[in-house]
C-alpha cells in the first residue's frame, strides 16, 4: 500500500509539472543550457514526457510497473545536467533565488530516482534478479 501511495504521489508530481511547462514555460528555460537547440521546444517536450510517465504511472499494472520505474528514473537523470546548469548559471526559476536554494535542490534529483524506482517495485525486483530469488526468463 505504501508503494502504492507513493508511485500516485510521483505521479501529482509529474503531471503538476508537465502541466507547468505549459503554463510557467520561462520558469522551465531556466534550466535548459544555452547549447540545447531550441530552447522552447525542449521544454516542450519534456513537458509532454513528464505528463506521460505521470498518467504511465497511474495507468501501468502489472510486471510493465517495475520497468516503468527504471525509465522514471532514467528521465530525472537525463534532465539533471539542466538543474546543474541553472546552479552553475546562477538563474534564479521556481523561487530558487539564491545559489544555497539552487544547491539544495540539486539533492532532491537523487531522491526522485530513489522514490522512481522504490514505488515501482524496479529496485526490489533488480535486487531479488541478483540474489536468484527470482527466476530468470531466458
Amino acid at each position: 500500500m505504501a508503494t502504492l501511495i507513493a508511485r500516485l504521489g510521483l505521479a501529482a508530481i509529474l503531471l503538476i509539472a508537465g502541466a507547468g511547462h505549459f503554463v510557467a514555460a520561462d520558469e522551465f528555460l531556466a534550466q535548459v543550457p544555452p547549447w540545447m537547440p531550441a530552447p522552447e521546444a525542449v521544454v516542450a517536450v519534456s513537458g509532454v514526457v513528464e505528463l506521460a510517465l505521470g498518467l504511465a504511472l497511474i495507468l501501468v499494472r502489472g510486471r510493465w510497473v517495475p520497468i516503468l520505474g527504471w525509465v522514471v528514473a532514467a528521465f530525472f537523470v537525463i534532465v539533471f545536467p539542466g538543474n546543474v546548469w541553472q546552479f552553475i548559471e546562477g538563474r534564479s526559476a521556481f523561487g530558487l533565488d539564491s545559489d544555497a536554494a539552487r544547491f539544495v535542490r540539486l539533492f532532491m534529483q537523487p531522491v526522485l530516482v530513489v522514490w522512481a524506482l522504490w514505488a515501482t517495485g524496479a529496485w526490489a525486483e533488480w535486487r531479488a534478479r541478483r540474489t536468484g530469488a527470482v527466476e530468470r526468463n531466458s
